[in-house]
């Protein structure tokens, strides 16, 4: 469901996918191959949501005032608040990205993370734990976090119809 608020609409590129049963309020802007999928909250209302291109949000999630980056995978369940996720990241399921907290590129939230108010994530780390702590990402966890955006590019598109190899 889309609705409308304070003269905002949502905006969805015509290659995004957005499933049944999400609701889209006021300032959301998805981008292209975008996916979102069902059960999944993007509240405008007061701040802007932007989704990147390539990037997927998983059932269960509620993005608020949130500014997301290209490439991003956010887990089953997660909220990000009035926070930042740079591009290339992966939000673990159940994570909690809190109001002013910035997740530098090519890093990953662990399930269940908590980052807290204004909590940076720096470029290449891992945060875990509740408040979490950081450390290097491993080259396997790089690896992963461009195998779960392409795994969702692929899904996506295949949702609307379409085979990538078609589109190449």
């Amino acid at each position: 469901m889309q609705y409308p608020f304070d003269g905002n609409e949502p905006i969805l590129d015509e290659s995004a996918f957005v499933a049944d049963l999400t609701y889209l309020v006021g300032d959301v802007a998805i981008g292209p191959r975008a996916s979102i999928w069902p059960f999944v909250c993007l509240r405008g209302d007061r701040g802007a949501v932007t989704v990147g291109a390539d990037t997927n949000v998983q059932e269960f999630t509620m993005l608020h005032g949130a500014t997301i980056g290209d490439g991003v995978s956010i887990g089953h369940g997660a909220v990000v608040d009035y926070a930042t996720v740079e591009d290339n990241a992966l939000i673990g399921i159940g994570s909690c990205v809190l109001g002013g907290a910035t997740v530098e590129s090519n890093s990953i939230v662990a399930a269940h993370a908590v980052v807290t108010h204004d909590q940076t994530v720096p470029e290449g780390h891992l945060a875990y734990g509740v408040p979490a702590k950081t450390r290097p990402l491993t080259d396997d966890q790089l690896t992963k976090i461009a195998e779960t955006r392409d795994h969702y590019v692929e899904l996506g598109r295949e949702f609307l119809g379409h085979n990538l190899d078609d589109e190449a």
